[in-house]
């Protein structure tokens, strides 16, 4: 994901901590901890052919690396939906390999709706979107959708009348980029309050060279967070760690679900960054997640 980056060597000049814990979020947390809560960790895309004799097998055929990609994780960002309206028929093929497992698929907006021309105009277009998408049946999860980084402030009715708009029975997540939605204290905080209102999810991405968009705002009992790493440079863990003691913070204080994406240009090295996400999230709530398994070693596995 391009979205936020910055060349290597500014990296290591840049302040990585997240922002502190927003008073906005005890409007949301209930105070209590939460024994169990549901954690799922996923990637942008299964189709990654530099996992071929990493955690997908030698051998196999691209037709096949879905169910290979269950293996190893829980859920899915799935950007495919992005850029293209999926028939019913795909969908129900999709969600069939994943079988009985745990496995969630959280859709990104096909851009036709999200990307252009105004959101008003899209009823049709969002209906077949949705209901072709409901062939996940039980394996969808949350609905993500993206704005581009023009849409601006100045469209806020446009959007909210749009979510509104959108049925209840789905969940949704939106991610804003447009500076101006977090620039301004008014603007943000409206942002917010409307979206706890629709109970709709507030999109944290975690980038780079845009770190006005870790917001750290919690707007119902979810969290959708799309971390974008630097291909395992040595900042990476240091963040992970971050990541690590909010997400607890916000568990001990009632937060319920969480969804942690992990991006990054290079995604051959996904698995390796997965693996320390995992192994701390299971040491810090007491949790017992799975972690891709690998075919070989892998060398320098924690940086």
């Amino acid at each position: 994901m391009k979205f936020g980056k910055v060349p290597e060597t500014q990296i290591s000049n840049i302040d990585f901590s997240l922002p502190a814990e927003p008073a906005f979020n005890a409007t949301i947390l209930p105070g209590k901890p939460v024994q169990t809560p549901k954690v799922y960790i996923g990637c942008a895309k299964w189709g990654v052919p530099e996992w071929i004799g990493k955690i997908y097998p030698t051998q196999v055929k691209e037709k096949d690396f879905l169910e290979h990609y269950v293996k190893h994780y829980n859920t899915i960002e799935l950007n495919a939906t992005h850029y293209k309206v999926y028939d019913e028929a795909t969908i129900q093929k999709w969600a069939d390999k994943v079988g009985n497992k745990d496995f969630i698929f959280c859709p990104k907006m096909y851009k036709g709706i999200s990307h252009e021309g105004n959101l008003l105009d899209k009823k049709e277009l969002t209906d077949e979107f949705l209901k072709n998408i409901t062939a996940f049946k039980n394996h969808l999860g949350p609905i993500f959708i993206q704005l581009n980084e023009t849409f601006s402030p100045g469209r806020k009715n446009e959007l909210f009348t749009f979510l509104g708009s959108l049925p209840k029975i789905f969940q949704f997540f939106v991610e804003v980029r447009h500076p101006d939605w977090f620039s301004n204290a008014a603007i943000k905080n409206e942002l917010f309050a409307v979206l706890k209102n629709l109970n709709i999810g507030a999109v944290i991405t975690d980038t780079s060279g845009r770190r006005d968009c870790v917001h750290m705002h919690l707007t119902n009992s979810q969290t959708f967070i799309r971390y974008v790493s630097n291909c395992l440079h040595e900042t990476d863990y240091v963040r992970i760690d971050g990541w690590i003691e909010r997400i607890k913070f916000w568990v001990q204080n009632g937060l319920q679900e969480i969804y942690f994406f992990i991006h990054m240009e290079d995604e051959i090295f996904s698995p390796e960054l997965t693996v320390y996400v995992v192994d701390k999230l299971n040491a810090a709530l007491g949790l017992q997640l799975e972690k891709p398994k690998f075919i070989a070693v892998q060398p320098g596995l924690f940086g």
